[in-house]
């Protein structure tokens, strides 16, 4: 029969697994260090999987399949196979560096707002997930639900000393580069926005031209996901200053 299914660019894919864990159903996992679908009749074509590719390595195409086998997913399962377990598990790290893609919240203790440190006192960090560049992060990772989000352009934490305390604390980090890094983020910022419940969302960028394009992305981003979340962009400008807030 011809159906939906999914369409993997192995070309693309760097190995970082997330689809694997995305797939509910199991139809795709690693199989020497690429994602691969391992059988038609395992996936239902809704794409679950896609949102959770930070390449573009995954589209739905239609074509001659087997159907969808609902039932041969749920005996996987009760037999205690789970949808989630890679093919070569045992593999070693892929150098595409995968373990640092794995999603992680970082606890921290609270700080007061008014707190200031010593002069001669180490700043600590407000960093609170991991990883933040936004095409690494998995669209569920639990950390974004219920989130104030910070998008950050790659610089402004060169450039802005104080980043810190005073644009990461409470906040989920993600950072980019829309002049160097390939492709456009609004895709995925679209997915996180409408895939958890984003309390706000603050853009942090560079007074230089070309730092446009993440303001422009997540425009884009929240237009699309047909929410209404409270937003703000902030300039830093190159001399580490803040412009306008």
């Amino acid at each position: 029969m011809k159906r939906k299914i999914v369409e993997i660019n192995e070309d693309l894919c760097n190995g970082c697994g997330l689809c694997v864990s995305a797939c509910h159903e199991g139809a795709i996992q690693m199989v020497a260090g690429k994602a691969r679908l391992v059988s038609d009749a395992y996936c239902d074509g809704l794409g679950d999987c896609l949102p959770a590719c930070p390449t573009g390595a995954i589209q739905i195409t239609e074509r001659e399949a087997a159907p969808f086998d609902a039932a041969a997913v749920a005996a996987r399962q009760a037999a205690g196979q789970p949808a989630a377990k890679p093919a070569d598990s045992a593999l070693p790290p892929l150098p595409c560096g995968c373990p640092g893609q794995m999603a992680k919240t970082i606890e921290r203790k609270p700080t007061p707002p008014a707190t200031v440190p010593a002069a001669d006192a180490p700043a600590a960090s407000e960093l609170t997930n991991w990883p933040v560049q936004i095409k690494l992060v998995n669209v569920r990772a639990p950390y974004l639900q219920n989130a104030a989000l910070l998008v950050a352009a790659d610089c402004t934490a060169f450039a802005y000393p104080d980043i810190h305390r005073r644009f990461m604390r409470n906040k989920v980090t993600l950072i980019g580069c829309p002049k160097l890094d390939e492709g456009d983020y609004a895709e995925k910022l679209t997915a996180i926005l409408q895939a958890n419940d984003i309390k706000s969302v603050t853009v942090l960028r560079m007074e230089v031209p070309c730092c446009g394009g993440i303001t422009q992305a997540v425009t884009r981003a929240l237009q699309a996901s047909g929410k209404m979340i409270p937003w703000q962009v902030v300039t830093v400008a190159t001399d580490g200053t803040l412009l306008d807030e």
